[in-house]
């Protein structure tokens, strides 16, 4: 097949040929550079580095254990069961169903319960807020659609527990953050399952 003027017509770019711009790794378009031959390793393992650092940046990174201890004392609050708009309703109002003690209602095993407190954002559209403080247990399995604490190449993460074809997947409640799809070659475990969490107000 020629051109008009008879000028052989092959070879050169095709209209909607190649890979669509934005569908890479990283959702973007690339560009050719050249690099000696004896650098593309490192250029390589730089890459990866900045690549796990990225994924860090997508985790919550846990400011602080906490270990959970009993009260020494009973400690039960009214609990009451009228809607207010406004205030609080007076005791003699008679409206209190029950009394509720805070810690029978969080903690279902003494034993294998602890608290983290969280940092970072990458949970905000569950709820779970920077400095939060979430009750972990570790005596569940963890399910797919679980809330769970993480630890992901020797960083502890909070997200929700998730499966891919690959394998498993931690999954962000906020769209800036990406999935974290586990490869082989990563460190990972769950260390237990979010069943509540704390916050305070002032």
């Amino acid at each position: 097949m020629t051109d008009q003027d008879g000028t052989p017509k092959h070879g050169g770019k095709r209209s909607g040929a190649g890979r669509k711009p934005g569908s890479g790794k990283y959702g973007e378009t690339t560009t050719v550079i050249r690099v000696p031959q004896s650098e593309v390793g490192n250029v390589r393992d730089l890459l990866g580095v900045l690549e796990k650092k990225r994924l860090r940046e997508g985790q919550d990174n846990v400011a602080e254990f906490v270990a959970f201890a009993p009260a020494s004392a009973e400690m039960a609050l009214p609990l009451y069961t009228s809607k207010v708009a406004a205030g609080m309703p007076s005791p003699a109002d008679d409206h209190v169903e029950k009394r509720l003690n805070p810690s029978d209602y969080l903690i279902e095993n003494d034993g294998t319960t602890f608290f983290v407190r969280v940092k970072g954002d990458s949970m905000i559209d569950a709820g779970i807020f920077e400095d939060d403080v979430l009750v972990i247990d570790r005596s569940p399995v963890a399910q797919i659609g679980d809330i769970v604490l993480a630890l992901l190449d020797g960083e502890f993460t909070v997200k929700t527990l998730g499966k891919s074809k690959q394998g498993a997947r931690l999954i962000p409640a906020n769209k800036n953050y990406p999935v974290i799809d586990i490869r082989e070659d990563q460190s990972f475990e769950v260390w237990g399952v979010v069943t509540g969490s704390m916050r305070k107000f002032r």
